[in-house]
């Protein structure tokens, strides 16, 4: 075959390819197949060193033609291409205003978002500030300034979760209190939110949970006030006939120590399965703030006196809106969430 015949023999096969060509993609390669630099007309031009010298001017016009043409052609039709792809992506993204709208069902608040809210709420009301310490604590403001002392039970590693020697994910709030009393002379009323860490995981509880705290440190302050605040927290939650009452208790951080129960709001005291038959709830853990605690951040006992105390979000939760197992909070299934919509 000489050189008119092959170039008329490449001018058909990329007629034919280009005819076939559906895609960018394709289009490209059959444009590599002929102009690549192991294309047949690049193959061609390299040839020419085969040719006569008298002769090459002549070939190279004829080639050089060739591979204008072929660019050209590619070129027209890839523009082609382009807008003929356009037009079919306009058609698939085309949106059909005149069919109704479908309506997304609205979400709903997380029963532990609720509570904290209201709770938030309700406190602020009452001159509390908000303070978020860090999730990760170490071993003085965690343990030590709250008067544990090393071989207390707290401190095991079933209760723990440990990071490393002098770091931990913090088991309470508390050690936010210590820091904004090292930080802030009296009057001190702080609530503390947040996600706490221990080593536990049944129906009732779980390896992470919020807590909420409150410290109150000032002249004159008495468990009284602290029983008064309660009163007036478990009305605005459980209901205006619920009543409290405190039973002694320990706490490393506060004396004395007390667990502050409420009247069952189900039965109205009576006894149920709720309250277990005794008429009465526990809900959270409270105190006056311990001597040495106070002495350890710089404020004088014997001039101030304070109280603390804390709950579990989820266990108020739970308690309010009759939740039976402490996972459902975490498993974020949109079937039991939507029954707190407002």
């Amino acid at each position: 075959m000489d050189v008119n015949e092959k170039i008329k023999h490449i001018e058909q096969q990329i007629e034919n390819a280009v005819n076939e060509v559906e895609s960018s993609k394709s289009l490209f390669e059959v444009k590599m197949r002929f102009l690549g630099k192991t294309g047949e007309i690049s193959e061609l031009l390299k040839s020419m060193r085969e040719v006569p010298p008298e002769e090459r001017p002549t070939l190279g016009k004829v080639l050089n033609a060739l591979r204008q043409k072929a660019e050209e052609r590619f070129d027209a039709f890839e523009k082609k291409l382009k807008q003929l792809e356009l037009k079919k992506k306009y058609a698939e993204e085309k949106i059909d205003v005149t069919i109704p709208g479908s309506c997304t069902p609205d979400g709903a608040y997380h029963p532990n978002t609720l509570i904290r809210n209201e709770l938030v709420s309700i406190f602020a009301g009452m001159g509390f500030e908000i303070f978020e310490g860090p999730e990760i604590e170490n071993d003085y403001y965690n343990f030590t300034a709250l008067n544990t002392p090393k071989d207390h039970p707290a401190r095991d590693m079933q209760d723990t979760f440990y990071l490393a020697e002098d770091l931990l994910l913090r088991t309470q709030t508390s050690a936010g209190q210590i820091r904004v009393m090292e930080n802030k002379k009296p009057p001190i009323k702080i609530l503390s939110p947040g996600k706490v860490y221990r080593s536990d995981d049944d129906a009732t509880h779980s390896p992470m949970f919020s807590q909420m705290e409150g410290l109150v440190v000032d002249r004159g302050i008495t468990l009284c006030d602290l029983k008064g605040m309660l009163d007036e927290f478990a009305k605005k939650i459980f209901g205006a006939n619920v009543k409290t009452r405190l039973r002694p208790s320990y706490f490393p951080f506060t004396e004395p120590s007390v667990e502050v129960d409420v009247s069952c709001f189900e039965c109205g005291g009576n006894g149920c399965r709720l309250c277990k038959g005794t008429g009465w709830i526990e809900v959270l853990g409270a105190g006056m703030v311990n001597r040495r605690v106070l002495e350890g951040c710089g404020i004088d006992p014997d001039e101030y006196t304070g109280f603390a105390f804390g709950m579990g979000i989820e266990r108020i939760a739970m308690l309010k809106y009759g939740i039976n197992n402490m996972k459902l909070l975490f498993e974020g299934d949109t079937r039991f969430l939507k029954q707190f919509k407002d």
